[in-house]
Order: structure tokens, then C-alpha cells, then sequence
């Protein structure tokens, strides 16, 4: 082959590779946008493993908005800080479960009822409208600050309902439903009672 024939063919070459780039990216192309398009399927295969019967009756629901400031203290980087808007709540009941026959004492128009002690039911934080107001200085540990940072206001709500006076508002609350459904069967005087 001759030097005019190798360049020729370098030339044809140097001609047809662009038009070559432009094929292949056309075909990356629509094979990335053919994938925006198509849709994905979740199976679920759920499985029951056990009903458990509660008979806790839920009294009070007590809802509360917490502005937490919380900071990891370090000895030679700046503390990282986050500051957070957390929505929770924390709920007030009476296991009727722990009601047996023998706390019922009945005369005719008088009704002894021995109940359970108020519980706190369980509190919780509406991550849903809760919101991560602000972080600095946590680059490398913003997750881990935040996640800790909900731990704290979590437990402080449960702390903050029992100081509020949940347990007390529950005993009142209870006594208020319980009273009409036991007038309902003729009785005239309930005396409530607490174990």
C-alpha cells in the first residue's frame, strides 16, 4: 500500500469518526432515556405473626412543638450544631385489661370500681412535620447529630408530658368517659378507686 493510498484511508477515516461519536452517543442516549420511562414493581409478601389483644383505652393526647438545640462537643474542631422544630406527642391511658371482677363492688344504686393507674402510653415525634431547621459545622456528622438530636427531644417529651400532668389528666378523663356508661346501667354514685 502506498503512502497516497494510507493517507487517503486517514482522511476517510478522520471523515467517518465523527459521524461514528454521534451514532454511539444517540444509542447511549436512548437507551438512558428509555430507562426514565419505564416503572418499577414492588412485591410485598407480608406476613402476620401475631394479634395481641390491648384494652388500653386512650384517654389524653397531649401534642407538643419543641425548638432543640443540640451540639457534640470536640476538643480541637468546631462543635458541631443543629438546631430543629420537632412536632410530637404523648398519650395517656388506662390498661382495662388489668380490671378484674373482684375490683368491682356493687351496691344497689353504688358502684366501687378499683381502676389501674394511669400509664403513659407511649410519645413520639411527627417526623412528618418536624423539620431540621439548621446544622453547622457538621460535614462529616450531620446524620449521626441529627438522629441523636431526635433521640433527646423524643425522651424529653415523654419527661415533659409526666410533669405536665398527664397521668392526673388521664385520671379525670377516664372518670368522665367511664361515668355516663356506668349511670347507663343504674347507677346512681361511682366511686373510682386506683390500684
Amino acid at each position: 500500500m502506498s503512502y497516497a493510498e494510507k493517507k487517503h484511508q486517514s482522511s476517510d477515516f478522520v471523515r467517518v469518526f465523527p459521524w461514528i461519536v454521534v451514532l454511539v452517543l444517540g444509542v447511549l442516549t436512548m437507551r438512558t432515556c428509555g430507562k426514565n420511562d419505564t416503572q418499577a414493581t414492588t412485591v410485598h409478601h407480608v406476613i402476620l405473626e401475631r394479634i395481641e389483644s390491648l384494652g388500653k383505652l386512650e384517654i389524653v393526647r397531649y401534642k407538643f412543638k419543641d425548638i432543640v438545640e443540640h451540639e457534640i462537643i470536640r476538643q480541637w474542631l468546631p462543635d458541631p450544631k443543629a438546631l430543629l422544630i420537632v412536632n410530637g406527642e404523648a398519650v395517656g391511658c388506662i390498661d382495662l385489661t388489668k380490671v378484674k371482677k373482684g375490683d368491682l363492688i356493687t351496691d344497689d344504686t353504688t358502684l366501687r370500681i378499683r381502676l389501674p393507674k394511669p400509664e403513659l402510653c407511649y410519645y413520639k415525634i411527627d417526623h412528618k412535620n418536624s423539620k431540621v431547621y439548621q446544622t453547622n459545622y457538621a460535614f462529616l456528622v450531620e446524620a449521626e447529630l441529627v438522629d441523636e438530636a431526635y433521640r433527646k427531644a423524643e425522651a424529653e417529651l415523654g419527661s415533659t408530658a409526666l410533669k405536665a400532668g398527664i397521668l392526673e389528666e388521664t385520671k379525670v378523663g377516664a372518670e368522665k368517659i367511664l361515668t355516663p356508661f356506668f349511670e347507663a346501667f343504674g347507677y346512681k354514685k361511682i366511686i373510682y378507686e386506683y390500684k
